[in-house]
């Protein structure tokens, strides 16, 4: 669950990953079942924190999470993928 309850501590967790790691990234939310509007904003500055360090954040997810973030129309942005080797595929193009 990515609620706002969880999402400081996500953000905190991720924020420091995306600053020091890689400069591609691969998040995997498949096993999440769900995700409400303050983990969507933590997704949505995650995605801009990657681009602003030259690089990009993908979001694997499952069918739930998916349709959540297609409510808000923010599927392209995020980059959603329906799974790691997807992701994976995405990067080499």
């Amino acid at each position: 669950m990515l609620d706002a309850f969880s999402e400081p501590n996500f953000r905190k967790a991720l924020d420091k990953f995306v600053e020091q790691g890689p400069s591609n990234i691969i998040l995997d939310l498949s096993k999440i079942d769900f995700v409400d509007s303050s983990g969507l904003g933590a997704l949505v500055q995650l995605v801009k924190k990657a681009q602003t360090a030259n690089g990009g954040l993908q979001v694997v997810t499952n069918p739930r999470v998916t349709q959540t973030v297609k409510l808000v129309r923010l599927e392209k942005f995020l980059s959603l993928q329906e799974s790691v080797d997807a992701a994976v595929a995405n990067l080499s193009k």
